[in-house]
């Protein structure tokens, strides 16, 4: 049995790809509260000048996300094969819920 990566040519191609290991809603919210809670500590480190607000942001927002995984999708998350268009697709994923798309 292999285990193979498959092969994105760009944030277009892979975010259908993305989506699709986020179909559980309670995964996205999980999501979007982790990804909530990093940008809300990334302006408190540009306003303390504190940049360790960004590490926590980065470990709070991560462990939602993958809370959501282990207990709703029961898959592993994308980050750990595709760790840069993860990144992206999650800012994308949070724009299309707060524009009412998912």
């Amino acid at each position: 049995m292999t285990n193979k990566k498959r092969q994105f040519g760009s944030l277009r191609e892979f975010y259908p790809y993305y989506l699709s290991e986020h179909q559980d809603p309670r995964c996205r919210q999980t999501h979007f509260i982790g990804t909530t809670f990093g940008l809300a500590c990334l302006l408190f480190a540009v306003l303390t000048a504190n940049l360790s607000f960004i590490l926590l942001g980065l470990a709070g927002g991560y462990a939602c996300a993958w809370f959501g995984h282990a207990v709703y999708e029961k898959n592993k998350p994308a980050t750990f094969k595709y760790p840069f268009y993860s990144f992206l697709s999650d800012v994308l994923m949070y724009r299309d819920m707060w524009l009412n798309r998912l």
